[in-house]
């Protein structure tokens, strides 16, 4: 055997007994007559100990050769330390070692594996293997272990049957784009591998499984950013003969679990809200509700006194920023260049300080009374010390803004803090959203989202008010999760493609196989998926799901460790039909 005990399991409970331990060398202090190094594994590091009058000499002479990240095995007895570490878990013991095998050697390490590393994010992507090693990384890895066993057991129970659907799908060109994989036997035709497994999921409910669930991989071939990466991992679900509130408790049951299971909170029934407040309140479909700063329209109150940059707007709409009066003019200037930015968009921002003596100062005095100004301050909750930040123009582009804004200075402010937890379903989507560049419906979440029942009169006579039978779980400004009550009538079915544009014949190519199973009898369905970097990430405390992923992809989608994508070899590209692109061989 190489190992009796792991290294971070010793204490004085095992004193004098003897032991084999095996791992990576972490560190080495060498004092000539006596060295110290410590050895790492998963689960801890233990202190050895090598000493020329207690130590057989061929073993101590060994021990001088050894290096950073070796790997070895050595026996020894447990013995007290004299100085003891209380910072460690086997800090109140050393190895007195009396045999040492190398299993390997190393090269130096081209970063410090440790906590604190000199490694660089782009050096340690390459050494990802060698990252792994440190505590942070190694952490993450099994935390995100922890969360996914605590979801895989919950749903065990709640009777739900996991299944696997396939990699090697078909294409459709709803969504984002494809992953395409060639197939060599099918000259000219593709796979696609999977965004989701949503029809497939969908076919098991028509199969009578009545509670599926995956933990399943899916592939979106677009652009990248903190919380996105081209490979990604979903919690998958499904459930027949549901409605709506079925699958709200069944998966918010789910999540104060997770809470309670690995945060140790417990957490009440969530709160709700419409896709329409959200929007109106805090300016997005995914509100961070652990702090306040909600919008207050201020149409009424600001337009028709003279000030064109308001009087000519659709919107004009303000926040209170709590505290925020003691910026200085020069802060808030950064503000203002802030929202100026191209990624932002914002022509200006006008702003109020609501003094401690209950006066107002604003960039716009000469346009508006004290007496406006602290009419806006009332409407907005405005306290004396706070600062109110006005942004107007275009509805949907204003939010936008103000929302970006608001994130921002909450940030800043330390508002946003990841130890706490505030969870919300939003519901009430539309069903469709009108493109004017194409002239057609787009689907707001996939194109087998029911309506509301309530809904259903309106899809001839007015498709832009239907309400889709839809919901988000949102978790700190993060979308954790979304789902849907399904259509199960072909009639209904036929007639939501119809409104996305599809053709008879395009509509039977891409989901001919769905039309024909709703005819043998599918039973009403819903379900929703998580997706579980962003989960795990967001539990973890963090906001890069790269961090909780064991091999992630950089910015630009590449892996840098192992160089891929990579062209393919000119033979490859022949076997697969795809000569066009084939290099000569040289």
């Amino acid at each position: 055997m190489y190992r009796t005990h792991n290294c971070g399991a010793l204490s004085l409970s095992e004193l004098n007994q003897s032991v084999l331990l095996s791992g990576w060398v972490q560190k080495i202090r060498n004092k000539g007559f006596i060295i110290w190094v410590d050895l790492r594994d998963r689960y801890g590091i233990t202190q050895l100990v090598f000493d020329a009058e207690r130590t057989p000499e061929e073993v101590f002479t060994a021990a001088q050769a050894l290096g950073r990240e070796f790997v070895i095995q050595i026996k020894g007895t447990v013995i007290e330390r004299e100085s003891k570490n209380p910072n460690r878990a086997t800090g109140e013991i050393e190895v007195l070692v009396e045999d040492l095998t190398l299993l390997n050697a190393s090269k130096t390490p081209p970063f410090t594996i440790a906590d604190e590393t000199d490694g660089g994010e782009e050096l340690r992507m390459n050494y990802r293997y060698l990252d792994i090693r440190r505590d942070p990384v190694k952490e993450k890895l099994i935390f995100r272990s922890k969360v996914t066993m605590a979801v895989r057991n919950y749903l065990s129970e709640a009777q739900f049957i996991e299944v696997e659907t396939p990699y090697l799908i078909k294409s459709t060109p709803e969504g984002a784009r494809d992953f395409v994989v060639p197939s060599r036997m099918n000259e000219g035709q593709f796979y696609a591998l999977p965004q989701s497994p949503q029809t497939f999921k969908q076919l098991l409910m028509v199969g009578g499984l009545d509670k599926y669930f995956q933990i399943v991989k899916c592939f979106r071939d677009e652009d990248l950013r903190a919380d996105r990466q081209p490979e990604f991992t979903q919690i998958d679900c499904e459930m027949a003969f549901v409605n709506q509130e079925d699958i709200i408790q069944q998966f918010e049951g789910l999540t104060r679990h997770l809470l309670k299971e690995i945060k140790g909170i417990e957490t009440g029934p969530f709160p709700r809200m419409s896709y329409e407040e959200a929007i109106k309140t805090y300016g997005n479909d995914k509100p961070d509700i652990r702090f306040g700063m909600t919008f207050k329209e201020l149409n009424a109150l600001a337009q028709g006194k003279g000030f064109g940059v308001f009087d000519s707007q659709e919107l004009v709409v303000g926040i209170a920023v709590p505290g925020a009066a003691k910026m200085s003019r020069k802060e808030i200037d950064g503000w203002i260049d802030w929202v100026k930015r191209p990624q932002i968009g914002a022509k200006g921002l006008v702003y109020v300080k609501c003094n401690a003596d209950g006066s107002y100062k604003s960039s716009v005095d000469k346009f508006f009374s004290q007496e406006i100004l602290a009419d806006w301050a009332r409407f907005c909750e405005a306290e004396r010390g706070d600062l109110l930040l006005i942004l107007s123009g275009e509805a949907t582009t204003t939010r936008t803004q103000l929302s970006a804004l608001r994130m921002e200075l909450a940030s800043h402010l330390g508002l946003r803090n990841p130890e706490v937890f505030a969870p919300l379903w939003i519901t009430d989507f539309p069903l469709l959203e009108w493109d004017e560049e194409t002239q057609r419906y787009h689907a707001m979440h996939h194109p087998f989202t029911a309506p509301k029942p309530e809904d259903l009169v309106l899809l001839k006579e007015n498709p832009s008010a239907v309400k889709a039978n839809a919901y988000d779980l949102v978790l700190n400004g993060n979308e954790i999760g979304g789902g849907s009550i399904r259509i199960h009538d072909q009639a209904l079915q036929a007639q939501l493609f119809d409104l996305l544009g599809f053709s008879k014949e395009e509509a039977e190519a891409q989901f001919g196989f769905l039309m024909n199973a709703f005819q043998y009898g599918a039973p009403p369905h819903g379900g929703i998926a998580f997706g579980l970097d962003r989960l795990v990430t967001i539990l973890g405390g963090e906001e890069t799901i790269r961090d909780f992923i064991a091999f992630p992809k950089n910015n630009a989608g590449r892996d840098v460790m192992i160089d891929a994508p990579a062209p393919l070899h000119p033979e490859q590209l022949e076997e697969l039909a795809l000569k066009s692109i084939a290099k000569p061989k040289p």
